[in-house]
């Protein structure tokens, strides 16, 4: 699945995040990384299928981050939910008063 996310933070910072939150879930970085993306591969949660994820991160419009995510799952597994919280935390960090309140 494709994911994808807009937020003020630099560049640098969203791949500083993710290089933090991803393997906590248990993906890790793979081959050498890029200026402005990196791949991780791992397995997360059961069954103990290997996953891989892409995030792509570059500017847009001036003073946005355009941030892709891009998993080789197909439906919503655990990786995806995984990225939807990365994408929370990016939020969190750019706007800190940012409380997550599901309304499910």
């Amino acid at each position: 699945m494709k994911h994808f996310h807009r937020t003020h933070l630099h560049p640098d910072a969203v791949l500083a995040t993710a290089d933090a939150f991803f393997p906590t879930i248990g993906m890790q970085p793979t081959g050498k990384p890029g200026a402005r993306s990196r791949r991780y591969q791992g397995t997360v949660g059961t069954p103990e299928v290997p996953m891989t994820l892409t995030i792509s991160v570059w500017m847009e419009g001036g003073h946005y981050t355009f941030v892709e995510a891009h998993t080789d799952q197909m439906g919503e597994s655990r990786l995806d939910r995984g990225v939807k919280t990365f994408f929370v935390r990016l939020h969190t960090q750019d706007d800190p008063a940012h409380t997550f309140a599901p309304s499910y």
